[in-house]
């Protein structure tokens, strides 16, 4: 992908498979699943990240949230799909860093 804007983003449950994304909305979730998510078990449920991730967002991508729970979940798989984080077997699914 050559646009800048754009990043190709995957999901674990679709593997082979890319669509493209805005880089900045991406890289701006990314970085606050990353900075909430804990380096093991037992790990976040998808709803206290969906819950604690507006507060680390920047106000210009995603006024009052806006968005938020689409991106975390779209931000959730590719990461899954790329390795960087894991889930664990457990309901309700819980998410830590690889």
């Amino acid at each position: 992908m050559t646009d800048k804007t754009r990043i190709e983003l995957l999901n674990i449950n679709h593997p082979g498979k890319a669509w493209a994304a805005d880089a900045a909305m991406y890289a701006a979730m990314k970085a606050a699943i990353l900075a909430l998510l804990p380096d093991g078990k037992p790990g976040l449920t998808v709803a206290q990240i969906q819950a604690r991730v507006p507060a680390l967002l920047p106000e210009n991508l995603y006024p009052g949230g806006a968005k938020a729970g689409w991106w975390v979940k779209a931000v959730q798989l590719d990461l899954e799909a790329r390795s960087i984080i894991r889930r664990e077997k457990v309901s309700p699914l819980r998410l830590h860093k690889a």
